[in-house]
């Protein structure tokens, strides 16, 4: 193993953290006395790290038309559908999170052996022939022992209710919308953050234009934030990262 090299990749390491500390520390310099920013709104699709939702899609079903008819087959509705169905339109996700998990499990294992071999006679006589030496009574005596006792629990509520308005990014070749909405409350000196991001059919969504988020899939749901509160709560940045060099 090359010492140095470690030593070296360590260093660095550490410099590299306590550049970022101090980088991290001068924004908080700057930011003393204000608020945290918000984010700007921008089209979710320019983000970097955006990518097109690309799923199985069935065959593509030409549409048929009724002669002398206002009626077109597989419409919702006879006027105009004022519920989301194209890139860019608007519809409230209501997200209703309510989960709670009671799981309880113990394993309790025990084993003892026990060996011990050896000679009480040789061909009817009590000594060694040639040798006139007494006979090993024992040859070989082990005992062992063993024992184990694992407990655990999980035990775990979480509840989330809110609304949240998203915007179509994608309409899929089946008719699928791909929605991603993002909310930012700034209370005092904290920012509050929610995105919700997801497929949902069309028809799943209601006349006043609403789907709960029960009916989204693909979900991914973010709640989280920043600010005063949050940055109490992390570790230092070189804390984190003596937590994870140390390997005791």
């Amino acid at each position: 193993m090359n010492v140095p090299k470690v030593m070296r990749h360590t260093v660095l390491a550490v410099l590299a953290a306590s550049l970022l500390s101090s980088c991290a520390a001068w924004e908080s310099v700057k930011n003393i006395g204000q608020p945290p920013p918000l984010s700007a709104v921008n089209n979710p699709t320019t983000q970097p790290g955006y990518k097109p939702v690309q799923m199985p899609m069935p065959a593509v079903q030409p549409a048929s038309y009724n002669p002398n008819s206002l009626w077109r087959n597989g419409s919702r509705a006879f006027f105009k559908d004022q519920r989301a169905h194209q890139i860019g339109d608007l519809l409230t996700v209501q997200v209703n999170i309510t989960d709670k998990a009671n799981l309880s499990n113990e394993t309790q294992r025990t084993r003892a052996t026990s060996q011990d071999s050896g000679i009480t006679n040789f061909f009817g006589k009590g000594k060694v022939p040639i040798m006139n030496a007494a006979l090993p009574t024992r040859i070989l005596t082990t005992d062992s022992n063993s024992s184990a006792d694992g407990k655990g629990s999980i035990n775990r509520s979480e509840a989330l209710l809110t609304n949240v308005a998203a915007v179509v990014t994608q309409v899929l070749p089946n008719g699928n919308l791909v929605v991603e909405g993002k909310q930012e409350i700034r209370v005092n000196f904290e920012v509050r953050e929610l995105v919700v991001a997801g497929i949902v059919r069309p028809e799943d969504i209601q006349s006043d234009n609403t789907i709960d988020s029960t009916k989204i899939a693909q979900a991914r749901i973010a709640y989280g934030g920043r600010g005063q509160i949050s940055d109490i709560q992390q570790d230092p940045y070189g804390q984190q990262l003596t937590q994870i060099l140390l390997p005791f």
